[in-house]
């Protein structure tokens, strides 16, 4: 019997996951199948049930679950438990335990990018979960310093507390940070705001890094912008395959096939 894994959320019939960790299981030899598993809140407790059958390895966790489902678990990583948010659940003979692999990710796709985030300054647009996953890997990667910004000032003063930050006015300029990273949904396809500048690019400094973590649209409002002013940019896409990978790795304790995960990205991002 093949095993199950799945994305659990509401709505998930836009994740990309299921391309991306189908084609990982397949490229690596893994019997296993990766579903959406659309899940209302008050449903929540009997998918988690769920998850605990011999034939499931797990799950992730997207949107509005990801820190509804922490007391549901029997264990929570020190990362996610700090986060105070879980991306990833892993079955172990019916005992499930939480994971973060959000901030992961976002260090994994910087470094192949060429950037190594220790020693740089970098400001944070957003303060929301994805926001918080990024910014605890920033300063465990020991950056020289770290802003957070957001629309909501104080919700950018509590995040810049929780990991050691300080928070900066919303809309301030960009100038004197090494790298600046979008942590809304601003620009994201289907948000209501696919318009829109989370900050203004033409304020930062030469040769400052500007990373978008939408990854629909591959080039978002802001990464134009940005590329139009001359400066470097990084989307939201090598991200999530990384972040994937890290979970894949958790789930099957074999090296994530990135090659395949990247040609299914992008085939997904591509389709009709």
């Amino acid at each position: 019997m093949s095993a199950r894994l799945g994305i659990i959320g509401s709505p998930v019939a836009h994740s990309l996951s299921p391309a991306i960790q189908g084609a990982a299981l397949e490229a690596a030899g893994v019997d296993a199948t990766y579903d959406r598993w659309e899940t209302p809140l008050d449903d929540l407790p009997a998918r988690l049930a769920s998850l605990r059958e011999p034939d499931c390895l797990g799950a992730n966790v997207t949107i509005p679950h990801k820190q509804a489902v922490l007391p549901l678990l029997d264990e929570v990583s020190p990362l996610a438990a700090g986060i105070g948010a879980v991306n990833t659940i892993v079955n172990s003979a019916g005992r499930l335990t939480g994971h973060n692999t959000d901030g992961g990710g976002f260090i994994a796709a910087l470094e192949e990018a060429g950037f190594g985030p220790a020693e740089k300054r970098f400001l944070l647009v957003g303060a929301g979960g994805a926001a918080r996953g990024i910014a605890f890997a920033l300063r465990a990667a020991g950056v020289a310093a770290l802003a957070i910004s957001n629309r909501t000032a104080s919700r950018a003063h509590a995040l810049a507390d929780a990991v050691g930050a300080h928070a900066v006015p919303f809309e301030a300029s960009l100038a004197g940070y090494d790298c600046v990273v979008n942590c809304t949904s601003a620009g994201m396809h289907g948000s209501g705001a696919e318009d829109a500048l989370p900050c203004d690019p033409a304020t930062a400094d030469p040769g400052t890094l500007i990373v978008d973590i939408v990854y629909a649209p591959e080039e978002t409002p802001l990464l134009r912008a940005a590329r139009e002013a001359g400066l470097p940019i990084l989307g939201g896409l090598p991200m999530l395959i990384h972040q994937g990978a890290l979970a894949f790795e958790l789930w099957t304790g074999r090296p994530a096939p990135l090659s395949a995960m990247r040609e299914a990205a992008r085939a997904a991002l591509e389709a009709p």
